[in-house]
């Protein structure tokens, strides 16, 4: 019998990746440790910036009609998921990143741009921009969702627990206590994801690339 797969990730992406992980023959339960929700924002006059990047799907989806103001100028995502959210939100082309944020700005600066718009939620991991003059517009917020004592029933030992950000690393240590921790492995989408959550796991691995994709190979393997 294989170990079951919880999803902590907010919607649309836990639903997302539930249905990939059930694909792959998974035992899939979701609890979202955040909420998205979209923040008013101000971003510059387009024509002090000469791109726009973007790390995460939700802020591609949150921007709100804003962000039109952008869709003339040429798009860099993080990973395949984000670049489909921001062809939908009707920037082409889109330049695609697979390595995380830091190849992306290298990527940016290595096509020539100089002056980049940042679209992002409120709580970003730093980088270092080289270069680059960038803006960041934090277009929308994750809000901390659940609780404790609602969460320990979806904890079961011996499970695997995907982990999406350093934020959410984080949530997880701070609601889990060290002797359930032993029980459970970590997949995490990078080795920063994998940090925040700290010690005392039954196992902790890091995913190859900063995508689902890997993330869910990575599980696959975990839940035998």
């Amino acid at each position: 019998m294989s170990r079951p797969l919880l999803i902590l990730r907010p919607e649309p992406g836990a639903s997302r990746t539930a249905q990939a992980a059930a694909a792959l023959g998974l035992a899939v339960d979701c609890y979202p440790l955040f909420l998205t929700t979209p923040i008013p924002w101000t971003g510059p006059e387009p024509h002090f910036v000469d791109a726009v990047m973007f790390t995460s799907a939700n802020g591609a989806r949150l921007a709100g009609p804003q962000l039109d103001r952008y869709r003339h100028l040429p798009a860099y995502a993080v990973g395949e998921v984000t670049a489909e959210a921001v062809r939908a939100a009707g920037f082409a082309p889109v330049h695609v990143g697979t390595r995380g944020v830091q190849e992306l700005a290298a990527m940016i600066a290595d096509r020539g741009h100089q002056w980049v718009l940042h679209i992002s939620g409120r709580d970003i991991r730093t980088f270092d921009p080289g270069d680059l003059r960038v803006t960041s517009a934090s277009v929308y917020a994750s809000v901390e969702s659940g609780h404790a004592a609602d969460f320990a029933p979806h904890l079961v030992p011996g499970g695997v627990i995907l982990i999406h950000s350093p934020r959410a690393g984080q949530r997880l240590a701070d609601l889990v206590p060290p002797p359930v921790r032993a029980t459970l492995h970590i997949a995490a989408i990078s080795p920063a994801a994998l940090e925040a959550a700290g010690g005392g796991w039954a196992s902790g691995h890091a995913a190859a690339r900063p995508d689902d994709a890997a993330l869910l190979a990575l599980a696959a393997g975990l839940c035998e």
